[in-house]
């Protein structure tokens, strides 16, 4: 068994985001980890219908050991580095539980942001696909649309 897994994983967009960060959309980047030391970091974003966009892919090596991936949205506030927003992504949310992997299939994911406090800070939309293992893929390029928050505003 390998020690580690391989995302494609793309960060797309916010939106929702409830701090002012139009003065500083260059500023915003995106920070993907593993249940590792080892991060993965997104460029700066630009602006795209009103919101921070980057559409960027970042491979993600997962150790098989970890049990989610966190995103945190961060920004380069002179002279500081500001915590916006972080979302923890469980691994069975695509990768099927871990008994199948739809490897090679693409599916586009929105999560809910939370601050340090636990309040709502936005959404993060991204999507991800499996590295294609030694085993058969059964998907054969599939696109899977998902969308694992919760929209009652209460939340």
């Amino acid at each position: 068994m390998d020690a580690k897994r391989t995302l494609e994983l793309t960060v797309l967009s916010l939106e929702e985001l409830h701090v002012d960060w139009k003065h500083a959309a260059e500023s915003l980047y995106v920070v993907v980890r593993a249940e590792s030391i080892t991060s993965y970091s997104t460029g700066t974003a630009t602006e795209s219908g009103g919101n921070p966009s980057w559409n960027e892919k970042l491979v993600v090596d997962v150790p098989v050991h970890a049990r989610s991936i966190t995103l945190e949205v961060k920004c380069k506030d002179a002279p500081s580095v500001k915590d916006l927003g972080i979302a923890r992504i469980a691994i069975s949310d695509f990768l099927g539980g871990g008994t199948m992997a739809p490897e090679q299939c693409l599916q586009f994911l929105s999560y809910r942001l939370r601050d340090w406090e636990g309040r709502r800070s936005g959404v993060i939309n991204f999507s991800v696909r499996v590295r294609a293992t030694e085993k058969a893929c059964s998907c054969s390029g599939d696109v899977v649309i998902g969308v694992p928050i919760l929209w009652n505003r209460q939340n």
